[in-house]
């Protein structure tokens, strides 16, 4: 991934220029091309840190006299708002997916809060049904021109073991089956790859053919028109009503600190500041 982003977009615009003589104006027009181009702010600061990554060690090098990422504002990412679906909107939307081809892929999102390229880059090996649980290894994507790309989970956090509840086993047990089944259907055309979210032929499973069906599935289930994202924020809801402590809720969405977690599901846990103030209270009130 990291080759991917200098070889299609650092390369092409800044490649000419030598590192000495990098200035802080070509940087931020670099940013406003890549914006205007239709990135998103949060697509263009991850070329930003790939660059202050470079230029870094260019420095420790003795190579140049300052990082001149440091003399510019990349683009800051937009905060969508959160829109995860209560307990019931989920059923409803996993009723309408019944026997349908996403039936096990939202089972498992919205038990685990897996990341989509997550989901798509799970293969059988990665689940241990002896011992009822997952392990995320990698993730999958498509850029542009590139196509599908596998790469390694984005931070040390994200590759973790996930322990699945009982309904979720069950659910990958039968997708298994239906696979078997979807195999010898394809016959010689099939393209034998492992992988448990996979397309007719056996191959990854195309994320805007997934994320047509995800649509149809929320229309026809009369639910809001949230991303596909927001399966994970919905998981994270789920685990804070049911007062699972957050440093649990982490681990568990393979966020790199607790305070990412708190900083974007602390208002999921509303009785925590009345419960403190209830024991601080209880310890220092007049005993009758």
């Amino acid at each position: 991934m990291y080759r991917i982003v200098i070889y299609k977009h650092i390369i092409p615009i800044l490649g000419h220029v030598q590192l000495q003589k990098l200035t802080p104006q070509q940087l931020q027009v670099f940013y406003t091309m890549k914006l205007d181009e239709g990135l998103s702010p949060m697509r263009v600061r991850g070329f930003h840190l790939v660059l202050h990554s470079a230029l870094e060690n260019a420095l420790k090098w003795n190579l140049i006299g300052k990082n001149v990422c440091d003399l510019v504002t990349p683009p800051i990412p937009q905060r969508h708002e959160i829109q995860p679906l209560t307990p019931e909107q989920a059923q409803q939307l996993l009723q309408v997916a019944r026997e349908r081809k996403l039936e096990t892929l939202l089972t498992v999102a919205v038990a685990t809060g897996m990341r989509r390229g997550e989901l798509l880059g799970l293969h059988w090996h990665d689940i241990d049904f002896n011992e009822g649980c997952l392990y995320v290894r990698r993730t999958v994507g498509r850029i542009g021109k590139f196509g599908v790309v596998v790469s390694e989970p984005k931070t040390r956090r994200s590759r973790r073991k996930i322990v699945l509840p009982g309904f979720v086993i069950d659910a990958l047990k039968q997708h298994q089956e239906g696979q078997r089944a979807m195999r010898e259907k394809a016959g010689t055309q099939w393209r034998e790859k492992d992988i448990v979210f996979c397309n007719m032929y056996g191959d990854y499973l195309s994320t805007t053919n997934l994320q047509i069906a995800f649509k149809g599935l929320l229309q026809s289930a009369e639910l809001p028109n949230i991303r596909f994202h927001d399966l994970r924020h919905s998981a994270a809801s789920f685990l804070a009503k049911l007062n699972v402590h957050p440093k649990v809720v982490q681990e568990i969405l393979g966020h790199s600190t607790i305070a990412m977690t708190l900083d974007i599901y602390s208002h999921l846990f509303p009785s925590t500041h009345q419960e403190a103030m209830s024991k601080l209270d209880d310890l220092f009130k007049e005993k009758e």
